[in-house]
C-alpha cells in the first residue's frame, strides 16, 4: 500500500491505495531473509530502459532514486533491502548525507531500527567526533564525513546502507569509522553497484558482507549492460 491524499469535506486527507512497486507479502515478506546477491527485478528493468550513461562512465537515474524520489518505489527498494540485511542482525543502520538518507530511512524503518547518517555538508557535530576525509573521484574533490561518538558506540552491529557502491570511499569511510567506535559492520547493502569500479575490493578485505539489489557489469556504447543480463544484439 501507498498513501494518496485527496478532499474531505475541503480537507487534506490521506487515503492508502495498493502501490505497483511494493513486495507481495504473502511471498516475501521483507522480515523472511533473502539471498545478500538476489537482484530486485523492478528496479533493474528501471534501470535498463530509464538510465541514462554520460561518457560510459557515469550512470544517471537521479529522476527517480536520489534528486527526485518517488516514495513509492523507494519503499519497494527498502522493503527489499531490508530483506537482504535482516539475516546479519544488524541493531542499527549508518548512511552518509545525503543521498544515503532515503533508502536508509525506509530500510531502518522496514527493519524497526535505529539510523544514524554521517554530516557531509559543512559538518558541524557535538565533540567528540569521528571524522574521515573522502576523495571523490565523481566530482574531483573531497569531502569530509563526520559521526558524533555519542551515536556510535562500541559493541554496536551496524549495517551500513547507501544508493550506490561505485569507488567505495564513502562505504570505506563509514567502515573505519565504526571501527573506530569499537563497534562492528555486519553487512552493507547498497541498491545499485557498479561492479567495474570494484568498491567492494576494501569492503571484501574488512570480511564485510554485501548485499545488492542491482548490480552493473558495464557501461558500454551508452547502454547499461547488468549482470545477468543477456548481451544485445549487433
Amino acid at each position: 500500500m501507498c498513501i494518496s491524499i485527496e478532499r474531505v469535506r475541503g480537507r487534506i486527507a490521506p487515503r492508502l491505495v495498493p502501490s505497483p512497486f511494493l513486495l507481495d507479502e504473502d511471498t516475501m515478506h521483507p522480515m523472511i531473509p533473502v539471498p545478500p546477491d538476489q537482484p530486485f527485478a523492478p528496479l533493474i528493468q528501471r534501470i535498463v530502459e530509464e538510465a541514462t550513461v554520460v561518457d560510459n562512465r557515469l550512470l544517471k537515474i537521479d529522476h527517480f532514486l536520489n534528486h527526485r524520489i518517488e516514495p513509492a518505489f523507494m519503499y519497494a527498494m527498502g522493503q527489499a533491502l531490508a530483506a537482504r540485511l535482516v539475516a546479519f542482525r544488524p541493531d542499527i543502520l549508518l548512511t552518509a548525507e545525503a543521498s544515503g538518507i532515503a533508502p536508509a530511512m525506509v530500510t531502518a524503518l522496514v527493519l524497526d531500527l535505529p539510523l544514524i547518517y554521517a554530516k557531509k555538508y559543512a559538518p558541524v557535530v557535538e565533540l567528540p567526533a569521528y571524522a574521515r576525509i573522502v576523495p571523490s573521484a565523481t566530482r574531483g574533490s573531497s569531502y569530509k564525513l563526520v559521526v558524533a561518538t555519542r551515536y556510535l558506540q562500541p559493541g554496536m552491529r551496524v549495517a551500513l546502507v547507501d544508493d550506490f557502491l561505485a569507488h567505495g570511499g564513502t562505504a570505506l569511510a563509514l567502515a573505519e569509522m565504526v571501527e573506530e567506535a569499537g563497534a562492528h559492520v555486519v553487512a552493507a547493502g547498497f541498491l545499485v553497484e557498479k561492479l567495474f569500479q570494484d568498491g567492494r575490493r576494501s569492503l571484501l578485505e574488512r570480511d564485510i558482507p554485501i548485499a545488492t539489489l542491482a548490480q552493473v557489469a558495464r557501461l558500454e556504447a551508452g547502454r547499461v549492460i547488468m549482470v545477468g543480463q543477456a548481451e544485445p544484439a549487433g
